[in-house]
Protein backbone atom coordinates (compact mmCIF):
# COMPACT_ATOMS: atom_id res chain seq x y z
CA UNK A 1 0.00 0.00 0.00
CA UNK A 2 1.42 3.39 -0.98
CA UNK A 3 1.19 6.01 1.71
CA UNK A 4 2.62 9.51 2.05
CA UNK A 5 3.45 10.92 5.45
CA UNK A 6 1.96 14.23 6.44
CA UNK A 7 4.69 16.73 7.30
CA UNK A 8 5.32 16.95 11.01
CA UNK A 9 2.86 14.14 11.77
CA UNK A 10 2.92 12.67 15.24
CA UNK A 11 5.66 10.06 15.61
CA UNK A 12 7.16 7.85 18.28
CA UNK A 13 9.19 10.74 19.53
CA UNK A 14 8.02 14.29 20.05
CA UNK A 15 10.62 17.01 20.68
CA UNK A 16 10.29 20.35 22.54
CA UNK A 17 12.89 23.10 22.31
CA UNK A 18 13.60 25.00 25.52
CA UNK A 19 13.70 28.74 25.12
CA UNK A 20 17.03 29.71 26.67
CA UNK A 21 16.86 32.23 29.48
CA UNK A 22 18.79 33.38 32.52
CA UNK A 23 17.60 34.07 36.04
CA UNK A 24 19.09 34.50 39.46
CA UNK A 25 19.14 31.47 41.72
CA UNK A 26 15.75 30.70 43.22
CA UNK A 27 12.53 28.84 42.46
CA UNK A 28 11.38 28.74 38.85
CA UNK A 29 8.30 30.79 38.09
CA UNK A 30 7.14 28.87 35.02
CA UNK A 31 7.43 25.19 35.93
CA UNK A 32 4.64 23.19 34.24
CA UNK A 33 2.81 26.31 33.16
CA UNK A 34 2.52 28.41 30.04
CA UNK A 35 5.65 29.83 28.44
CA UNK A 36 6.93 32.72 30.57
CA UNK A 37 7.09 36.23 29.10
CA UNK A 38 10.59 37.38 28.04
CA UNK A 39 11.10 39.39 31.22
CA UNK A 40 10.94 36.21 33.33
CA UNK A 41 14.20 34.95 31.78
CA UNK A 42 13.89 31.39 33.04
CA UNK A 43 14.63 28.05 31.39
CA UNK A 44 11.40 26.67 29.97
CA UNK A 45 10.17 24.21 27.37
CA UNK A 46 7.35 21.86 26.40
CA UNK A 47 6.96 18.41 24.90
CA UNK A 48 4.05 16.09 24.11
CA UNK A 49 4.65 12.35 24.49
CA UNK A 50 2.11 9.55 23.80
CA UNK A 51 1.49 6.90 26.49
CA UNK A 52 4.17 4.22 26.59
CA UNK A 53 6.55 6.24 24.40
CA UNK A 54 9.73 8.28 24.74
CA UNK A 55 10.13 11.95 23.89
CA UNK A 56 13.01 14.41 23.77
CA UNK A 57 13.16 17.83 25.39
CA UNK A 58 16.17 20.00 24.51
CA UNK A 59 17.89 22.92 26.23
CA UNK A 60 19.29 25.21 23.53
CA UNK A 61 21.63 28.21 23.31
CA UNK A 62 21.69 29.20 26.98
CA UNK A 63 22.87 32.83 27.45
CA UNK A 64 24.38 34.41 30.53
CA UNK A 65 27.81 34.36 32.22
CA UNK A 66 30.21 31.70 30.95
CA UNK A 67 30.34 28.66 33.21
CA UNK A 68 33.38 26.44 32.85
CA UNK A 69 34.67 23.00 33.75
CA UNK A 70 32.47 21.13 36.24
CA UNK A 71 29.32 23.17 35.66
CA UNK A 72 26.17 21.10 35.07
CA UNK A 73 22.69 21.15 33.55
CA UNK A 74 20.22 18.89 35.36
CA UNK A 75 16.66 17.85 34.51
CA UNK A 76 14.32 16.44 37.16
CA UNK A 77 11.67 14.25 35.53
CA UNK A 78 8.00 15.12 36.08
CA UNK A 79 5.78 12.99 38.27
CA UNK A 80 4.88 9.71 36.57
CA UNK A 81 7.66 9.93 33.97
CA UNK A 82 11.29 8.79 33.98
CA UNK A 83 14.47 10.22 32.52
CA UNK A 84 15.96 7.47 30.37
CA UNK A 85 18.68 9.02 28.24
CA UNK A 86 21.20 11.79 27.64
CA UNK A 87 21.98 11.27 23.93
CA UNK A 88 24.29 14.25 23.34
CA UNK A 89 27.45 13.09 21.51
CA UNK A 90 29.33 16.42 21.43
CA UNK A 91 32.79 16.25 22.99
CA UNK A 92 33.31 18.14 26.24
CA UNK A 93 30.23 16.93 28.08
CA UNK A 94 29.46 13.88 30.21
CA UNK A 95 25.88 12.71 30.49
CA UNK A 96 24.43 10.65 33.33
CA UNK A 97 20.99 9.29 34.25
CA UNK A 98 20.14 8.44 37.86
CA UNK A 99 19.37 4.76 38.48
CA UNK A 100 15.81 5.58 39.55
CA UNK A 101 15.21 7.79 36.50
CA UNK A 102 14.32 10.81 38.60
CA UNK A 103 17.12 13.00 37.21
CA UNK A 104 19.51 13.25 34.29
CA UNK A 105 22.40 15.67 33.87
CA UNK A 106 25.17 16.90 31.62
CA UNK A 107 28.47 18.03 33.16
CA UNK A 108 31.06 20.15 31.35
CA UNK A 109 34.35 18.22 31.20
CA UNK A 110 36.61 20.23 28.91
CA UNK A 111 34.89 23.09 27.11
CA UNK A 112 35.81 26.63 28.10
CA UNK A 113 32.37 28.28 27.78
CA UNK A 114 29.74 25.52 27.78
CA UNK A 115 25.93 25.80 27.55
CA UNK A 116 25.96 28.82 25.22
CA UNK A 117 25.99 26.92 21.91
CA UNK A 118 24.37 23.71 20.73
CA UNK A 119 21.43 21.83 22.23
CA UNK A 120 21.27 19.49 25.20
CA UNK A 121 18.68 16.69 24.78
CA UNK A 122 17.06 14.73 27.59
CA UNK A 123 14.93 11.64 26.92
CA UNK A 124 11.75 11.20 28.97
CA UNK A 125 9.56 8.08 29.07
CA UNK A 126 5.82 8.32 29.76
CA UNK A 127 4.10 5.21 31.21
CA UNK A 128 1.59 3.28 29.11
CA UNK A 129 -1.19 3.94 31.63
CA UNK A 130 -0.84 7.74 31.37
CA UNK A 131 -4.08 9.47 30.32
CA UNK A 132 -3.95 11.43 27.04
CA UNK A 133 -4.28 15.16 27.64
CA UNK A 134 -2.90 15.03 31.18
CA UNK A 135 -0.03 17.31 32.18
CA UNK A 136 2.72 15.73 34.25
CA UNK A 137 3.84 18.09 37.00
CA UNK A 138 7.30 18.60 38.44
CA UNK A 139 9.63 18.86 35.46
CA UNK A 140 12.54 21.07 36.61
CA UNK A 141 15.69 22.36 34.89
CA UNK A 142 18.69 23.60 36.85
CA UNK A 143 21.99 25.06 35.65
CA UNK A 144 24.73 25.12 38.31
CA UNK A 145 28.39 26.16 38.43
CA UNK A 146 31.24 23.86 39.43
CA UNK A 147 30.59 24.55 43.14
CA UNK A 148 26.95 23.52 42.80
CA UNK A 149 25.54 27.03 43.10
CA UNK A 150 22.41 27.48 41.01
CA UNK A 151 22.88 29.98 38.19
CA UNK A 152 19.61 29.47 36.30
CA UNK A 153 16.44 27.46 36.82
CA UNK A 154 13.12 26.70 35.21
CA UNK A 155 10.89 23.86 34.12
CA UNK A 156 9.12 22.17 31.25
CA UNK A 157 5.53 21.32 30.46
CA UNK A 158 5.10 17.62 29.68
CA UNK A 159 1.75 16.72 28.13
CA UNK A 160 0.57 13.15 27.52
CA UNK A 161 -0.27 12.89 23.83
CA UNK A 162 -2.04 10.34 21.62
CA UNK A 163 -0.50 7.56 19.55
CA UNK A 164 -1.05 8.12 15.83
CA UNK A 165 -4.20 6.36 14.56
CA UNK A 166 -3.97 3.81 11.77
CA UNK A 167 -6.04 4.17 8.59
CA UNK A 168 -6.06 0.65 7.14
CA UNK A 169 -9.04 0.89 4.76
CA UNK A 170 -9.68 1.72 1.98
CA UNK A 171 -6.60 0.34 0.25
CA UNK A 172 -4.67 2.54 -2.12
CA UNK A 173 -4.88 1.61 -5.79
CA UNK A 174 -8.17 -0.28 -5.49
CA UNK A 175 -11.09 1.19 -7.52
CA UNK A 176 -13.57 2.76 -5.12
CA UNK A 177 -17.21 3.71 -5.12
CA UNK A 178 -18.37 7.15 -4.12
CA UNK A 179 -18.88 6.28 -0.43
CA UNK A 180 -15.97 4.00 0.53
CA UNK A 181 -15.76 2.67 4.07
CA UNK A 182 -12.82 3.88 6.14
CA UNK A 183 -11.56 1.85 9.09
CA UNK A 184 -8.54 1.28 11.29
CA UNK A 185 -7.38 1.50 14.88
CA UNK A 186 -6.82 4.30 17.37
CA UNK A 187 -6.45 4.90 21.10
CA UNK A 188 -9.57 3.50 22.81
CA UNK A 189 -12.20 6.19 23.32
CA UNK A 190 -10.61 8.66 20.91
CA UNK A 191 -12.83 10.38 18.34
CA UNK A 192 -11.54 9.68 14.84
CA UNK A 193 -12.27 12.08 11.98
CA UNK A 194 -11.45 11.12 8.40
CA UNK A 195 -10.73 14.05 6.08
CA UNK A 196 -10.03 14.38 2.36
CA UNK A 197 -7.14 16.19 0.65
CA UNK A 198 -8.91 19.54 1.01
CA UNK A 199 -9.50 19.08 4.73
CA UNK A 200 -13.19 18.34 4.32
CA UNK A 201 -14.71 15.95 6.85
CA UNK A 202 -15.55 12.58 5.27
CA UNK A 203 -16.84 10.65 8.29
CA UNK A 204 -16.45 10.33 12.06
CA UNK A 205 -16.38 7.47 14.58
CA UNK A 206 -15.20 6.74 18.12
CA UNK A 207 -12.60 4.04 18.70
CA UNK A 208 -13.96 1.14 20.74
CA UNK A 209 -12.41 -0.56 23.75
CA UNK A 210 -10.32 -2.65 21.35
CA UNK A 211 -9.23 0.45 19.44
CA UNK A 212 -11.21 -0.42 16.28
CA UNK A 213 -13.15 2.26 14.43
CA UNK A 214 -15.05 2.36 11.14
CA UNK A 215 -17.18 4.88 9.25
CA UNK A 216 -18.55 5.69 5.79
CA UNK A 217 -19.27 9.03 4.11
CA UNK A 218 -22.80 10.39 4.42
CA UNK A 219 -22.56 11.78 0.89
CA UNK A 220 -20.64 10.98 -2.28
CA UNK A 221 -16.98 11.86 -2.52
CA UNK A 222 -15.92 13.79 -5.63
CA UNK A 223 -14.78 11.63 -8.53
CA UNK A 224 -11.08 11.31 -9.27
CA UNK A 225 -7.86 11.20 -7.29
CA UNK A 226 -8.02 12.11 -3.61
CA UNK A 227 -6.26 11.52 -0.31
CA UNK A 228 -7.71 10.41 3.02
CA UNK A 229 -6.27 10.91 6.48
CA UNK A 230 -7.54 9.99 9.96
CA UNK A 231 -7.10 12.29 12.95
CA UNK A 232 -7.70 11.06 16.51
CA UNK A 233 -8.69 13.55 19.23
CA UNK A 234 -9.09 13.05 22.97
CA UNK A 235 -8.93 15.39 25.97
CA UNK A 236 -7.56 18.25 23.91
CA UNK A 237 -4.71 16.38 22.21
CA UNK A 238 -4.66 14.92 18.72
CA UNK A 239 -2.58 12.85 16.31
CA UNK A 240 -2.91 12.05 12.61
CA UNK A 241 -2.36 8.96 10.51
CA UNK A 242 -0.42 8.69 7.30
CA UNK A 243 -2.35 9.68 4.20
CA UNK A 244 -3.82 7.16 1.75
CA UNK A 245 -3.98 7.90 -1.97
CA UNK A 246 -7.35 6.87 -3.42
CA UNK A 247 -9.25 7.06 -6.71
CA UNK A 248 -13.02 7.48 -6.58
CA UNK A 249 -15.58 6.89 -9.28
CA UNK A 250 -14.91 3.49 -10.88
CA UNK A 251 -18.07 2.21 -12.53
CA UNK A 252 -17.39 -1.25 -11.15
CA UNK A 253 -16.91 -0.13 -7.54
CA UNK A 254 -19.78 0.09 -5.13
CA UNK A 255 -20.06 1.63 -1.73
CA UNK A 256 -18.98 -0.71 1.02
CA UNK A 257 -21.14 -1.12 4.12
CA UNK A 258 -19.72 -0.21 7.51
CA UNK A 259 -18.61 -3.54 9.08
CA UNK A 260 -20.08 -4.46 12.45
CA UNK A 261 -17.73 -4.47 15.41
Amino acid sequence: MNRSSKAAAAALTAAGILAGGWAAAGPASAVDGAAPPPRERVLWGSVTIPPGRDGIVEASGLPGPALGFGSSLTLTAPSGARATGVPLTTAGYRGEVAADGRTAAYTATSVESPWQTGTFPFVLAVPAEAVPGARLDGCVLRLADAEGAERASGGCQVTVGLPSPVLSRPESGVPLGYRPTASGTAYPGAQVTVSDQDGNEVCVDTAGADGAWSCAPGRDLPAGANRLQATATMNGVSASSEQIQISVGSSSAEASPVPAR
